[in-house]
């Protein structure tokens, strides 16, 4: 294509959201409601483990960080679902397209380096309990959650960077619920065969997530099936559950989304994965958290609880 014919896109289309009178409506009170409840239990969960010196320990600590990451995980992405939905424009600038697909990406690959120190801590406390204190202390705790973040931060930046250089000329119509890498740079005028390094580059960092997180958690379950006493085993199972349920769910929307490399579905499931890997995902992680876990239960009751006295002395 001759440059000095292209025009430089200045905003990208979000062409599959249904229009307001079309079930728009609908769909976005649905979303909402998705979205406040992640955003209030998750910040329940956080509140609670700050508030509660019960759960001042490590895995609650990183619970609490996991529970922080989803909330900004999601803010990346829903509020402009939602706009989508009741606005006729259905738009994002480039530059916005550019900045959600980066902390996007970023609070994803850190909530993976999160749910993997999550499982070298639990690997720690069953496998060597005695040494658990020793080798999981507060000074390690704060360097791995300030790498965690550091790392997920950026690992993105240079392909963002590269991505902001390319040409855009049109079309200008992104066919997925929100700014993502690979339907961005099919609509680059340029080469894209750069779009396979991307696939083997996601693919590296996420299946190293996975192994480490897969061998700690089978290295658990051989130790904990050689303990005698059957309740030790199942307090030992229990403190896992809910790790390796918010795991499974994580990477396994993850795999679905980025370790397909060439292999494509039809739009509509398409959308139901991208849902399920930014929406359902950290839906459940409050409920998963909060249901299963008798301490953190305790901990929520106990915060409303204060929050009810505090209310009663002030009038």
């Amino acid at each position: 294509m001759d440059k000095k014919n292209q025009t430089k896109v200045t905003e990208f289309y979000f062409s599959d959201f249904p229009q307001f009178e079309d079930g728009g409506l609908l769909l976005f009170i649905l979303l909402l409601c998705v979205y406040l409840f992640i955003v209030v239990g998750n910040a329940m969960i956080f509140l609670a483990v700050q508030l509660d010196v019960r759960l001042h320990n490590p895995m609650y600590s990183f619970i609490s960080i996991f529970s922080f990451l989803e909330i900004c995980y999601t803010t990346v992405t829903i509020p402009q679902m939602l706009y989508n939905l009741v606005s006729k424009e259905k738009t994002i600038s480039f530059i916005g397209c550019l900045l959600q697909m980066y902390f996007f990406h970023s609070f994803g690959v850190t909530e993976s380096l999160v749910l993997t120190i999550m499982a070298i801590d639990r690997y720690v406390a069953i496998c060597t309990p005695l040494r658990y204190a020793i080798i999981i202390t507060p000074k390690l705790c704060t360097q791995l959650s300030t790498g965690s973040f550091t790392l997920g931060f950026l690992m993105l930046l240079p392909e963002i960077v590269w991505i902001s250089t390319l040409p855009f000329c049109g079309p200008n119509q992104i066919h997925q619920l929100f700014c993502d890498l690979e339907p961005m740079l099919l609509l680059a005028c340029t080469d894209t065969s750069m779009i396979l390094v991307e696939d083997v580059i996601h693919a590296i960092s996420i299946l190293s997530c996975v192994s480490i997180i897969s061998l700690s958690y089978l290295r658990i379950i051989t130790v904990v099936l050689k303990i005698p006493s059957g309740e030790s085993r199942q307090k030992a199972f229990s403190t896992c559950t809910a790790h390796i349920t918010i795991f499974v769910l994580f990477f396994g929307s993850v795999a679905l989304m980025y370790l397909r490399f060439s292999v494509t579905f039809q739009p509509l499931l398409e959308k139901v994965i991208a849902l399920m890997f930014a929406v359902l995902a950290p839906f459940f992680n409050p409920i998963i958290y909060s249901l299963r876990n008798k301490d953190m239960k305790d901990a929520i009751k106990k915060m409303f609880g204060s929050q009810k006295i505090l209310t009663v002395s002030g009038s």
